[in-house]
């Protein structure tokens, strides 16, 4: 094995031995079985600190490329092969450490604050305008009950999103909409349709750890792209597009999850460019566009769908049990997807789509955001104003949205943060839930509406007493 590492590059000695070591065995001049140096031989062989071909060999285990075996060493795994396919069980065990993170969510103690969740207060829903429009459908379109959705979903559906896109600067048709069961099915058909195992995608470092794991499941190796304040870091991505390949970029352009950050004009415009130069699709992941007060321009608005897929959704603001996510593409990408939609779902429900026209339409949705909205600006401004306060530290200030992306100041690892929070009643995932590698992570994410619950104020005191 010889690989080329350069210490004057602006990418990680770590990144660069992983990316080697992966190539190396994609090759086939790596069998199975064969042995690496030892931690200490390579770092002698290469020049170089032992520190960064311990955290290249870890993460080359994590990522099922190396066994490690306890006093031997490591060794190349049965399982790494070019053909990404034959790791299936091993991207399956991947992809579990992300599904584990949404079923401890979905099964905490209903007595625990849940202070880093992903949902609104159900207070907050409107839930009489739903029961309303529930009732309507039920009277008025009784086949929705029991008939499948058309293939690309309610026409009508369409036309509203279609209307709804546009003060976002994006310009499509209807046949360029296909309805999808919530934004996680859209971006699961297009890891299908984009994807195939052993591809490289890059993901935003912190992101959204139900992505990680589909992209796992699918035999995707995953590169995290560092999430600045202002979008992803762009020297970065110019040092990871030098190693790497990737055909697919998934970003969360406003009020990102986990940070709340926004992408400024610049770093999009730079992104579209890369996009270009180096052939790769981006995935706009914009499923917190209906909180926004004020619309700025997407990604998609800035290309015209010729490198960007725009994926967004409802049921983060109207309801998570109504399925309604949808993906905005080039009018041939909509029809293929539209095919494997039918494989493997057959179809959407009609019943979630018409409740969804029947909210557009009698203009209670309209009403609600305008309340959401309002409800939502008080609680960051006044969760922003408690954690600092308190002395915490943010990662910057959102404009919008409901998360805040933050830490103690001399914690460096939000384990000790999460753990902190459980005897007080308080629930906070540790921030490197949010890494595409699981590394650990000093920031943890903050509902808004939730800073003001005592439990939560007793929790943010007690965590600044860690670093005393």
């Amino acid at each position: 094995m010889k690989l080329e590492l350069d210490r004057a590059s602006a990418v990680p000695l770590t990144d660069q031995i992983v990316a080697g070591v992966q190539a190396w065995i994609r090759s086939r001049a790596a069998h199975p079985g064969a042995r690496l140096p030892s931690i200490r031989q390579f770092a002698a062989d290469y020049r170089i600190s032992r520190f960064p071909v311990i955290e290249a060999y870890d993460r080359l285990v994590s990522l099922g490329y190396l066994d490690s075996r306890h006093g031997s060493g490591f060794y190349v795994s049965e399982h790494a092969r070019a053909d990404a396919g034959s790791r299936g069980a091993c991207d399956l065990a991947r992809a579990a450490d992300e599904s584990v993170h949404i079923l401890r969510q979905l099964n905490r103690p209903g007595e625990m604050l849940e202070l880093d969740s992903g949902s609104i207060p159900q207070s907050w829903r409107d839930i009489d305008a739903l029961a309303q429009a529930i009732r309507h459908v039920s009277r008025t379109d009784p086949s929705s009950l029991v008939d499948y959705a058309p293939p690309f979903g309610d026409p009508t559906l369409r036309e509203h999103l279609r209307n709804r896109l546009a003060p976002l600067g994006i310009v499509a048709d209807a046949q360029q909409i296909l309805i999808t069961e919530g934004a996680s099915e859209g971006l699961d058909l297009l890891m299908r349709y984009l994807l195939k195992p052993g591809d490289t995608a890059f993901v935003e470092d912190p992101g959204y750890y139900n992505l990680f794991g589909l992209l796992k499941l699918h035999g995707v190796q995953l590169v995290g792209i560092p999430r600045n304040a202002d979008g992803p870091d762009l020297e970065r991505l110019n040092a990871m597009l030098a190693l790497h390949r990737p055909r697919v970029f998934f970003v969360n352009p406003v009020f990102h999850n986990p940070t709340g950050t926004t992408i400024a004009p610049p770093v999009a415009f730079r992104l579209l460019q890369l996009a270009r130069e180096h052939r790769f699709t981006i995935v706009e992941d914009d499923i917190y566009a209906d909180f926004q007060t004020d619309a700025s321009d997407r990604l998609a608005a800035l290309d015209q769908f010729e490198h960007v897929v725009y994926v967004g959704g409802l049921s983060k603001t109207l309801s998570s049990s109504l399925r309604v996510g949808y993906v905005v593409a080039d009018p041939a990408i909509t029809r293929d997807l539209a095919s494997i939609k039918a494989l493997t779902s057959i179809s959407g429900s009609r019943f979630a789509q018409a409740v969804a026209v029947a909210l557009l339409e009698r203009g209670a949705y309209r009403k609600y955001l305008d309340r959401l909205r309002r409800r939502i600006g008080d609680a960051l401004g006044a969760a922003i104003a408690t954690l600092e306060d308190h002395g915490w530290e943010l990662f910057a200030r959102p404009s919008g949205g409901k998360f805040v992306w933050a830490r103690v100041p001399h914690v460096d690892d939000s384990e000790r943060l999460a753990a902190c929070g459980e005897p007080l009643g308080v629930h906070v995932s540790p921030g490197g839930y949010f890494r595409p590698d699981g590394g650990p992570s000093p920031w943890i994410r903050i509902n808004a509406a939730f800073v003001n619950d005592p439990r939560a104020q007793a929790f943010f005191a007690a965590a600044v007493r860690l670093a005393a």
